[in-house]
């Protein structure tokens, strides 16, 4: 059952009715490049086309006794054909009508995909250029650093979705691969011709070698594409999580009139979407690690992948549109509260500042050993107490004072002086997409 989230481009893309009139097309189309060769007459292949069908609850009932899926579509199309269905699936194995029909799947799937990717590039750009000039700290290790920009936030998501939809791009384009090359992909029965005239038809490339299948690795890559992208949206997710925390509070979820966070405490506002979006991430990963097992497979093939390939897919293309769209709302609503995070950028009390005074030092000519031991031993003492700052404490040392003038200590601790290559960084990413 399709979930009652997904957008229904991508649900029906994988519903049985796509599916199924995938697998007609290719069994038409390889009719087609027969009867172009002179080996389907006139008459049949117009009966083919006019009459070829099938009923969903018909393959149902018939794969009940057959156990084969493929077998029973076939014996109901041919309920609609009739006696010129002896030409339908000839030569060809239930892989190749599967594997092509799977890979116009994946192709179209991906296509939405990327859409979804563009939509995304376009809010993380408009984000980062309304908060270019945002001042908030940089952390690591979760402790502050240094004076950072809310804009450089998105601005690095931004960078990040433009190398994803390119890896996406190329792992479409490597899993659009159909074969119609029969049992063991020696084209026993069929000619090469016949393979090259369907794959054009759907917009998809011969696969140069197969066996009865096309080789997994392309489907691989294409999940792992998937669990990158879902990476990606974890990694912001994360991070508004964090900027949501109660303590920190510079960014928040929109919260919709009416909306509850709590059914016990009527004052919560919780990430839930952020929340949501870490989790199915974890479903995209897990997806990918089924993918990378269905590489090896027995001798020309076996068919331990398709069990797999029938949840792990669909579900991770639909999850994945899913949290793409959940996204876009998520950014282009997230709520920005920069007078907290000036207020957080001097909780404490000018310490981010200490490299700058450090390198300030340094340029007086003195060690940088030694220098790292004066900046250290006021920043100990401001971590200490509370009550003081670190400028006051480098003021106040008579150290710092042999080298530098209350005027150089003063013009250190200012943070859009920590800033002015900005517009470098946004002019070699954001600007110049």
């Amino acid at each position: 059952m399709i979930p009652r989230y997904t957008r229904p481009e991508m649900g029906h893309i994988w519903s049985d009715q796509f599916k199924f009139e995938t697998w007609l097309k290719v069994e038409i189309l390889a009719c087609e490049a027969r009867h172009k060769m002179g080996e389907i007459p006139d008459e049949d292949i117009k009966q083919i086309k006019e009459k070829a069908n099938f009923d969903l609850n018909r393959i149902l009932e018939i794969e009940e006794t057959t156990k084969h899926d493929v077998i029973a579509f076939l014996t109901n199309v041919a309920e609609y054909v009739g006696p010129a269905s002896r030409h339908i699936h000839y030569g060809m194995t239930s892989s190749d009508v599967l594997d092509t029909s799977l890979a116009y799947q994946l192709k179209t799937a991906g296509e939405l995909l990327l859409k979804d990717l563009y939509e995304l590039k376009k809010v993380l750009k408009k984000r980062a250029i309304e908060h270019k000039r945002t001042i908030c700290v940089g952390r690591s290790h979760g402790i502050h650093a240094e004076p950072y920009s809310m804009g450089l936030k998105f601005a690095l998501w931004h960078e990040e979705t433009k190398r994803n939809i390119a890896r996406l791009e190329r792992a479409v384009e490597n899993v659009s691969v159909g074969k119609i090359s029969g049992a063991v992909g020696t084209f026993d029965h069929l000619t090469p011709q016949v393979e090259e005239y369907v794959c054009q038809k759907l917009g998809l490339k011969p696969e140069p070698v197969a066996t009865q299948v096309v080789q997994r690795d392309r489907h691989a890559e294409f999940l792992s594409t998937l669990a990158i992208i879902g990476a990606t949206l974890d990694k912001i997710a994360i991070e508004i999580r964090h900027l949501q925390r109660t303590e920190v509070l510079e960014a928040e979820e929109y919260f919709s009139k009416g909306q509850k966070g709590s059914s016990a405490m009527p004052h919560k506002r919780n990430p839930i979407i952020s929340e949501r979006l870490s989790g199915l991430a974890r479903i995209l990963r897990a997806n990918s690690i089924a993918a990378l097992e269905n590489v090896p497979l027995w001798h020309e093939r076996d068919i331990s992948h398709s069990s797999a390939e029938r949840v792990i897919l669909p579900d991770s293309c639909i999850a994945l549109d899913y949290m793409l769209n959940l996204a876009v709302k998520l950014i282009d609503n997230l709520i920005i509260y920069p007078d907290n995070m000036l207020d957080n950028l001097n909780k404490t009390r000018g310490l981010i500042f200490s490299q700058k005074i450090l390198l300030k030092l340094v340029e007086k000519g003195i060690a940088r050993e030694e220098a790292y031991k004066i900046v250290q031993d006021c920043s100990m003492k401001v971590w200490q107490d509370k009550s003081t700052n670190l400028k006051d404490e480098l003021l106040k040392s008579g150290e710092t004072l042999k080298y530098l003038s209350k005027d150089e200590v003063e013009e250190v601790f200012n943070p859009d002086k920590m800033l002015e290559n900005l517009d470098y960084i946004f002019a070699r990413s954001v600007e110049k997409d």
